[in-house]
């Protein structure tokens, strides 16, 4: 997983990839959103973030009620499938 984290790059394509294979199991977007929530909250516990990207997501979620931090999830979910 740190390889994966060192780059902000590396972590969208990782992200994008496991968004659309979700989607091909059929999961619909809400699913896919809060499974994203329950990601970050795992990431914002035990994962030190490994740039400056990631310390900035980080900073917001720390700082964020749960309903802003699944706004951040579902935002991040839009960010890779938009990229």
């Amino acid at each position: 997983m740190s390889t994966v984290l060192s780059n902000f790059e590396t972590w969208k394509h990782f992200l994008h990839d496991r968004v659309d294979q979700a989607k091909g199991m059929g999961l619909n977007e809400d699913t896919i959103a809060n499974l994203a929530y329950e990601i970050g909250s795992f990431l914002g516990e035990k994962v030190d973030p490994k740039n400056e990207q990631e310390r900035a997501i980080k900073e917001l979620w720390d700082v964020g009620d749960e309903q802003e931090r699944k706004t951040i999830a579902g935002l991040m979910v839009k960010l890779v499938q938009n990229s």
